[in-house]
């Protein structure tokens, strides 16, 4: 997984976003489907973020936060309740989820046939762009937005 500080235009709102790789975010950007979770601005990009840079006599990189006086230490423990933490996110994630057919980008057209009555109804999950989201909610479609990204079953998190 790859972690980049995302930043919308319209609030300034800076945020954290993970994918599975530098074209997943390309990917994702291109199809629209990045939106700053403040305020819903779909016009992200990347932040600017601090170096990475080793200290003399080091091979380990210290970022410009971390080699400031006032900056936090993380300490061992941290990364053990962080793995906890990551681990319950994937167990609720996996339970929420049960049951739910992936259906991938015909998310939009599969919940649009099942509001209409043209296909059974069933619980799907899958992707749609926010615009798209917006149009089903004024269609008065029943959707949701997951409080967790979601990628394609084949994929790992």
């Amino acid at each position: 997984m790859i972690v980049f500080d995302l930043k919308c235009q319209s609030g300034g709102h800076v945020f954290e976003a993970w994918f599975g790789s530098s074209k997943d975010y390309e990917d994702q950007k291109a199809r629209a489907l990045l939106a700053c979770p403040v305020c819903g601005d779909a016009d992200v990009g990347k932040a600017v973020m601090a170096p990475a840079v080793a200290p003399k006599g080091s091979s380990q990189p210290v970022s410009a936060e971390a080699a400031s006086p006032q900056a936090p230490v993380a300490m061992a423990g941290d990364v053990v309740r962080l793995q906890a933490m990551m681990k319950a996110m994937a167990e609720a994630q996996r339970k929420a989820l049960e049951g739910s057919q992936w259906v991938g980008r015909q998310f939009a057209e599969q919940a649009r046939a099942m509001h209409y009555g043209e296909q059974e109804r069933t619980t799907i999950h899958g992707e749609v762009a926010p615009d798209e989201a917006k149009a089903l909610v004024a269609e008065g479609v029943e959707v949701a937005p997951l409080p967790f990204p979601v990628i394609p079953p084949e994929a790992k998190n």
